[in-house]
This record gives C-alpha cells, structure tokens and sequence, in this order.
C-alpha cells in the first residue's frame, strides 16, 4: 500500500469526480494509495479543510501557513500548537521559504518559517517544508532552529543531491511528486536514485504536477502510484518495496500506524 505524503484535496474540483471526496477516495484505494495527507496553506481555509475531510479514516491534516500566503492571520507558535492538538494533525505547515514568487524584503517570510520550527518542537510534530530559490537560507534556518529536533520532511523536492544529503543530515526526509517522472528532470532522477530508501516518501502536491502519463492534467492521490513505480524502475527496485518502504517512512516520520 501507499501513502499519498502531500495533497490538497481541498483545492480539487470535487464535482468533476463521480461521489466528490468520497470518488477522490475510492480512486486512490484502487490504485493502492491506501491513506492521504491533506496539507494546510493558511488559516483561512483550515476549518473547511478539516470539516471536509474529518469523517474519512485515510486521511491526516497538517496545520500551517505556505510561505507566499501574504493576506491573511499571521499565527504564532502557540497558536499553531494549539491548533495541531486535534486529533487528526499530524504536522505543522507547509511552510518554508520561497524566492520565486515572493519578492522584496522577505524577512517576514524568514520569521514565518522559524515561528513554524518553533510550533513543531513545542507539539513534538514534524514540519512540511517547501523550498523554492531559497536552498542556503532554507537549511540554514533548519540548522538554527533546531528543526531536526521535531523532524520533517522536504516536500515536492526539486533541487540537486547536495540538497538533499544536507537535509537528510539535518534528519529530514525527501519526498517525490510527480515531477521526477517528467523527461527534463534527470537531475532530480539521479537523486531518486541515491536517496536511501529509509529517507524518501511520495506525494502527489494534488492538484498541482501531475505525474507521466497524465502530465497537465489536474492530479489525484490515485496518481501516487505512477511516482512510486517510476522511482522504483530509476532504482532498479520492485514496486511492492517503494511503497512499503515509503509507508512505513511514513508512519516514523508522522506517528501514525498506517498498514502497509
């Protein structure tokens, strides 16, 4: 079984699936994507967020605001820790840094970040990191605040082997969407390819970055699998072994007890 790491299923066209959430749902396990992360992007949205997807046993939630999320609550630490006492949390973010759709002075985006770390190592949860442009001030934030402490995960990961060693160093884990299966990406293949097995996870990041064969179509949790089997045939791996080993990264990195 697998686990689709990263998904915004809030932020899906639910009327274009037979069922709506439930349809999103019946897709995955089909497909053997047996449980779902669905991760927050601000405080706005987080109530209907959770609401729509508290009855469904096989998904989580995360709680946070995504570094280019400028219009709305600020939220502190003890504010985040106090939101991801809910049961069904299981992660504070996604948060992180990006350069490449912010612009200007981005000290409040630095601040953001660090006031997440801060809120993982209060509730002892592990934090979703996104990372656009911003490789050295990235880790060197996780560095300074003693990120590892909480754990974590490098979410939607794009950048180059010496990234992602740091990272894993800093004892974070490197998750793939669909993005390692585009033809351009061999750069991001090799280091789908090196990554210890014991240190990766998958995702979808849906509806964003659907993988090949469905490239440019709005993506699904059901779509986890082409990831894992693309990475699985880049390592020369069988699939049953990706998705096992990926589950059970899972259920370490986030408390859970997801079967494999």
């Amino acid at each position: 079984m697998l686990v689709d790491s990263h998904c915004h299923l809030d932020m899906l066209d639910l009327s274009s699936f037979d069922g709506g959430l439930d349809g999103v749902i019946a897709a995955a396990l089909e497909s053997g994507v047996g449980h779902m992360l669905c991760v927050s992007v601000n405080l706005e949205d987080y109530p209907a967020m959770l609401s729509l997807v508290e009855s469904h046993d096989e998904v989580s939630v995360s709680v946070g605001v995504h570094p280019n999320s400028r219009e709305g609550h600020e939220p502190m630490p003890a504010e985040l820790v106090e939101l991801a006492g809910h049961p069904r949390v299981v992660a504070i973010g996604e948060t992180g840094l990006d350069y490449f759709r912010s612009e200007g002075d981005l000290d409040w985006q630095r601040q953001r970040f660090r006031n997440h770390i801060e809120a993982a190592r209060q509730c002892g949860k592990p934090i979703i990191v996104h990372s656009r442009d911003a490789r050295e001030d990235t880790l060197r934030i996780l560095r300074e605040e003693n990120a590892g402490e909480a754990g974590g995960v490098m979410h939607c990961f794009a950048e180059d082997w010496d990234m992602a060693r740091r990272a894993i160093e800093l004892g974070f884990y490197i998750s793939f969407s669909g993005i390692v299966t585009f033809k351009n990406a061999r750069e991001l293949q090799e280091v789908a390819v090196k990554v210890p097995l014991e240190r990766m996870l998958v995702e979808t990041d849906c509806p964003y970055l659907a993988p090949v064969p469905h490239r440019g179509k709005p993506n699904q949790p059901a779509w986890t699998r082409h990831t894992a089997e693309f990475i699985a045939g880049l390592r020369g791996d069988s699939f049953e072994a990706i998705a096992a080993a990926t589950t059970n990264n899972f259920n370490s990195l986030f408390r859970t007890s997801v079967s494999v």
